[in-house]
């Protein structure tokens, strides 16, 4: 388990990853550094509030995590880009779905 400084730090380390990425995505020579910086922001605070103080019951995010990457390999190798904005509506149907759930 990891102390609240370490989180509160993740945190802020995140946000600046995050804004970094927003930022970067405007333009298209910059475009694939920042989705790298999204990606490590959304590690990092994944990370950190799993593992920080308070958290508990860890053996069950590997499995999900797990199954999560396995479904989402699948539909990216079956999904043709034409398809690509029915994707990207049925994803954010999810995360409509996950906010419930939250």
């Amino acid at each position: 388990m990891l102390e609240q400084g370490f989180v509160s730090a993740a945190a802020i380390a995140a946000s600046v990853l995050f804004i970094l990425s927003l930022g970067g995505l405007s333009n298209q020579e910059k475009a694939k550094r920042a989705v790298w910086y999204g990606i490590v922001g959304m590690a990092v605070a994944v990370f950190f509030t799993a593992f920080g103080p308070g958290i508990g019951g860890y053996w069950w995010l590997i499995p999900m995590m797990l199954i999560g990457a396995a479904i989402g390999a699948y539909v990216a190798g079956k999904v043709e880009m034409t398809e690509m904005p029915q994707l990207v509506a049925a994803l954010h149907s999810f995360v409509g779905l996950a906010a419930v759930f939250v």
